[in-house]
Formats: C-alpha cells, sequence, structure tokens
C-alpha cells in the first residue's frame, strides 16, 4: 500500500468550483502559503492520531478482520503506526490472575454490556505485544491492590515488546469516595490522588523501570497535569508521559449532544486551546503529553458519533491538538458493538474513521512533518499546511469549510484563493473528503475522492483527483458546506 494514497488514483481534469457556482451560493477567503515553515509551526509526532481500546474489550478487537487494516491503512500514510492505549473504566474493574489460561474471563447479561468485573491472564499481554507501534497499559488502582497491580505489570514487562508506559487508574478523579484506594477517613481530592500515585509509582517502579503515565485526568481543569506535577516531587523521575482524558460533549445520563458545534472550526480552536498549558508543563519537565483518551462525546457520543461530520471534526480535532502541543491524541475505541464513536466494528468502518484516514494522509510519511495553519481560527474555514521538514516548500494545504449543511436547502460553497503558490506549477491536484451532508453514515455517499472502506477496512473503489489551474502562483479551489479538501503542492 502506497504511504502517500490509500489506493491508486486518475487525475481527472475537471472545472469544479465553476460547476458549484453556477448551482450555489459562494463566498469567498484567501490565504497566503509561505514557501517554508513559519516559526510558528509544530513538528507533529508520526503517531500524533493514535487509538485507545477498552480493556476488556481488547482481545475481542484483535480478533477483528478490520482491526489490523485499519490501523496498517494510517500507518502507511504516516509511515509510522500508531500507537495503542489499552485501559479506560473496565481497568479498574479488572484483577491480574497469572494462572488464567484465556486473556480475559468476565459474565454479562448482554453482549453490549461491560463487565462489572474481570479477570485477565498473561496472554492478555501476549496479544498486546503483537501490535506495531507503542503501548500503553492501563492497569487498576482504584481496588487498592498494588501487589496484584505489580504481578501484571511485570508480567507485561516480559510480554509486550512496544510497551511504552503503565496508567494506574483510569479517571481517578472520578472515583466515589467509597473506593478502596481512598484512605479511611480522608475525602479523595486532587492532593490524595497525587499522593496515591507518587506512592505507587515509587513502588512498582523497583521492579518496572520508570515507564508510568501520570495524571489521567477527565475533569481539567480542577484535576490537572500542571497541578499534579508539584505533588509528585522526585517521583516525576518514574514518569515517561503524562496523559489528559477530553470529550467535547457529554451523551450520559440523556444529555444532549449538538453536530454542529462540534464540528465548528472556531469552537475547535477554542476547546483546544486549554490544553496548551497542559503541554507546556510536561513539556518543560521533558515529559510527552497526550490526550490518552478522547473522542466526539462521553457514553458513546450518541447520535453524532457516526456521522460525516463527526469525521471532518476528528480531522481539524487532530491538527487542533497538534498545534495546541498534544503530542497524540488517542481515539477510544469501546464496546464493540455498541459503540457510535467507533473508527470500526464488527462488519463495518464508520464515518469518523474517513476523518481519520484524509488527515493521515494530509500530514504525510515525513517523520519531522511541521504543521503551519494558515487562518485565524475564528471563522467556519480552516486551513493547514504542511511541510516535510523545516526548511522545505509546501506539500499539502487542508482546506475545511465547517458549516453545518444537514441535507436540506441550499448546500453553499467557498470559494477559497491560495496564493504564494510555485509560479511554475501550471495545476495542482485536489482531494476531495465528502458526502451528502453532515449526518451521513458510512455507506451513504461518504467517501475519500469517492473512494470508500469494506467492512474489513480494505480500499474500495478508485480515489479521484481533481486538477486545478494555477495562474501567476495562485489558485481557487471550492469547498462545499460539510466538506474538507487536500491541495497537493508537489
Amino acid at each position: 500500500m502506497s504511504g502517500k494514497r490509500i489506493s491508486c488514483t486518475v487525475l481527472l481534469s475537471v472545472v469544479y468550483s465553476l460547476q458549484l457556482a453556477k448551482a450555489q451560493t459562494t463566498t469567498t477567503t484567501s490565504f497566503s502559503v509561505p514557501t517554508a515553515a513559519t516559526t510558528s509551526a509544530v513538528i507533529v509526532d508520526p503517531s500524533l492520531l493514535s487509538v485507545s481500546i477498552e480493556f476488556f474489550a481488547f482481545p475481542e478487537y484483535t480478533e477483528l478482520s478490520g482491526t489490523t487494516a485499519c490501523l496498517s491503512n494510517i500507518a502507511a500514510l504516516r509511515d509510522a503506526p500508531p500507537a495503542v492505549r489499552i485501559g479506560g473504566t473496565t481497568q479498574d474493574r479488572a484483577t491480574y490472575d497469572p494462572s488464567l489460561s484465556s486473556a480475559v474471563n468476565y459474565t454479562v447479561a448482554s453482549p453490549n454490556d461491560a463487565p462489572d468485573s474481570l479477570t485477565y491472564g498473561p496472554s492478555f499481554f501476549t496479544l498486546a505485544g503483537e501490535l506495531a507501534g507503542d503501548v500503553t497499559i492501563g492497569l487498576n488502582r482504584q481496588l487498592n491492590d498494588i501487589a496484584n497491580t505489580q504481578e501484571a505489570a511485570e508480567e507485561a514487562v516480559q510480554r509486550v515488546k512496544g510497551l511504552l508506559a503503565f496508567e494506574l487508574g483510569n479517571e481517578p478523579d472520578l472515583y466515589a469516595g467509597s473506593s478502596p484506594i481512598v484512605p479511611s477517613g480522608e475525602s479523595w481530592s486532587p492532593t490524595t490522588d497525587g499522593e496515591s500515585q507518587k506512592s505507587w509509582f515509587t513502588s512498582i517502579s523497583s521492579s518496572v523501570g520508570n515507564v508510568f503515565q501520570g495524571a489521567v485526568y477527565l475533569s481539567y481543569p480542577s484535576w490537572s497535569t500542571s497541578g499534579l506535577i508539584p505533588l509528585l516531587g522526585d517521583a516525576i523521575t518514574f514518569v515517561k508521559t503524562f496523559s489528559g482524558h477530553s470529550y467535547p460533549q457529554s451523551a450520559c445520563g440523556g444529555a444532549s449532544t449538538d453536530l454542529e458545534s462540534l464540528m465548528n472550526h472556531s469552537g475547535t480552536v477554542s476547546y483546544t486551546s486549554k490544553y496548551a498549558s497542559e503541554a507546556s508543563a510536561a513539556h518543560a519537565q521533558g515529559k510527552s503529553y497526550f490526550l490518552g483518551e478522547t473522542n466526539s462525546a462521553t457514553c458513546g457520543g450518541g447520535g453524532i458519533s457516526p456521522t460525516f461530520g463527526a469525521g471532518l471534526w476528528v480531522m481539524d480535532y487532530v491538527l487542533q491538538g497538534a498545534l495546541t502541543g498534544v503530542d497524540r491524541l488517542y481515539f477510544h475505541q469501546g464496546t464493540i458493538g455498541d459503540c457510535p464513536y467507533c473508527f470500526w466494528g464488527n462488519s463495518s468502518v464508520f464515518a469518523p474513521y474517513y476523518g481519520a484516514i484524509f488527515v493521515s494522509e494530509f500530514l504525510g510519511t515525513s517523520s519531522s512533518t511541521h504543521l503551519v495553519m494558515l487562518d485565524a481560527g475564528s471563522s467556519t474555514i480552516g486551513a493547514y499546511a504542511s511541510f516535510p521538514d523545516s526548511s522545505s516548500a509546501p506539500t499539502r494545504v487542508l482546506l475545511y469549510n465547517s458549516v453545518y449543511f444537514a441535507g436540506s436547502g441550499t448546500r453553499s460553497v467557498t470559494n477559497i484563493s491560495l496564493s504564494g503558490i510555485d509560479s511554475s506549477l501550471q495545476a495542482v491536484s485536489v482531494k476531495r473528503l465528502s458526502a451528502p451532508n453532515a449526518t451521513s453514515l458510512a455507506g451513504s455517499g461518504v467517501s475519500i475522492g469517492g473512494g470508500t472502506f469494506d467492512e474489513n477496512c480494505e480500499s474500495v473503489g478508485t480515489q479521484t483527483l481533481e486538477s486545478v489551474s494555477v495562474n501567476g502562483g495562485e489558485v481557487v479551489v471550492s469547498v462545499q458546506d460539510s466538506e474538507a479538501v487536500i491541495v497537493y503542492l508537489s
């Protein structure tokens, strides 16, 4: 599989912008593309877009044909495998059993349920060791059985070749006051948790090394990496990475979600900006900062998460995360068969995955990709340029029209003028991430250049490119509401 394209492409000579202008309302905007990466550019981690898999479901994910293919598609486009974090709510319900022959053992009333308790054995780590990229494993702290957690960690070190870090506890900011980890007679607070993390890191590091992921909080800013760091003291030596969890919206307890606000570009810029201080705090300590579990909305995401609009959000959110200093974003994959925000499942690839693929293609295969934001972040139009390194010319521009189109009425078009294009170019190629509307689902017209993915995450059809003329170092590209394009400059 090519690292630049998912499948072979056919260059089509079209006058797309003129066709759209005749049929639809148009507006115009313009951006200047720098000839080299500016001082505001960020260097993008090759595994910027990564994946989190719910702890109890991980062994079943390894049995899905789509898992290997979906991860491999991203790896081919970035020339690096996505990192995988194995964890979530059920890591704090899990007990390690060194004599268990199966990877996991649990009982549920319905296949769509997550277990209230489970055991897992050494073969769990054997499966994790077969993953291609960095692996972070979440272990139980809530049940306050440090001996059991340490035994599991010691086994993982032996079996997981790509081990990056251990998380000790998932979202401890949400632990109930009755949790076994809460000291008797004390309340659970950031300070109490900080003392607990420090103690556990210090104790377990003696047998597994300095391989812990600190914080793992959802409730920013009251619980934060920047708040935890001073509480750790010298124990920060044992920390390899820091992590926060992030969901822009919630579908828990009947809460309402809103696709229009989720996919809005300026809204995404504003939302991700809060993580800049967290990333800076981690980086000041020489540690990476991840959004170690993230997706569109908590509790699976409700009605908005499987849509094309959510796929556009994935694309924009990944780039904004990088620009704020987040090193990796791990998109959570939950209970198979009951996971609206998942990239793939039992026999389907879902619309959010198209956004993941599109942004991966935009970033390219360079290990030192530099990303520059071209817009001001205050409108519905997003514009980005990617550079293979600090001194080379840009290779791609991504344009995103985040205006919400629900499928009825007029679908407007924005004509985007890009100046600063190499004047020796007579034309550029353009590829579209498109669908009939923002609420479209995979299988209902969602495509990348007309190409799709089948139930096994294999590419189907030919991805087509449009040719758009360059005049005097300027090109005009038309982008419909709820659509994105990549402009190839070389």
